[in-house]
């Protein structure tokens, strides 16, 4: 009997040690996946419009209109400045396009480039949920604050330090490490706004980094709405169709 305990407890301890994930927070990874929630609904549409703020002051601003579908599909089009227009990005999982239209076919980008050269990467611009690149490695209550770790090394940022505001379940402040544990950018979520149909979200993010003193880069969103759409548009022979979306 003593024998058949034992057999037992070794294969309980053994199956417990292949469920554990040392450095991993499953309370912190489900209040991820609802700030994701929070900030875009799984079948969303909405505007976007960059301003890249040089030193002097001078301006550069973009205006997109985007869809996004589950946790990992995002599709833009340009629509202003007119030198821009027609221009579409595409990210499926960790795979992303840029179509061009005197080029005539989608190229391949990085995480790291920018589509309109400012401090947002393409990551950034293109961000699936967090829940899909990052793992909660600390959930600290407390300090209302997370701490997350890449789940690959293909993600732009290696760890997140997000700052959450409570009442909404919504981001405050992220800053964002390399590696080596360098702090390469910060953004800032601001102004709270209530877009209608229970979405409750930061109408503003901006963005600096101490790597490009005196830049900083904004990201307003506008006209946030659920809505249905087709797994087809989110395909690189696609990517035109999201007009249809407006």
């Amino acid at each position: 009997m003593r024998t058949i305990i034992h057999i037992l407890l070794l294969l309980l301890a053994g199956s417990s040690l292949l469920t554990a994930q040392p450095g991993i927070s499953a309370e912190g990874n489900n209040f991820l996946k609802e700030i994701d929630s929070n900030l875009l609904p799984e079948t969303t549409v909405f505007y976007r419009k960059l301003i890249n703020i040089e030193p002097n002051g001078t301006k550069k601003e973009f205006v997109l209109f985007s869809a996004k579908k589950g946790k990992d599909k995002i599709l833009s089009t340009f629509l202003e400045p007119k030198t821009e227009k027609g221009r579409h990005t595409l990210r499926v999982g960790d795979n992303m396009w840029l179509y061009v239209p005197n080029v005539g076919k989608p190229l391949r980008i990085t995480s790291l480039q920018s589509v309109t050269g400012g401090l947002f990467n393409n990551s950034d611009i293109m961000r699936l949920d967090f829940s899909e690149e990052y793992n909660v490695a600390e959930y600290k209550k407390n300090e209302s604050a997370l701490i997350l770790k890449a789940k690959t090394k293909s993600v732009a940022y290696d760890k997140l330090i997000m700052q959450y505001d409570k009442k909404y379940k919504v981001p405050t402040v992220i800053e964002c490490y390399t590696a080596s544990d360098m702090l390469v950018k910060t953004l800032r979520f601001k102004n709270i706004k209530d877009f209608g149909n229970k979405i409750i979200r930061p109408e503003i993010i901006e963005t600096d980094s101490p790597l490009y003193k005196g830049y900083k880069s904004v990201m307003i969103y506008a006209k946030i709405q659920k809505k249905k759409i087709a797994d087809e548009i989110f395909s690189v022979n696609s990517m035109e169709k999201i007009l249809e979306l407006r």
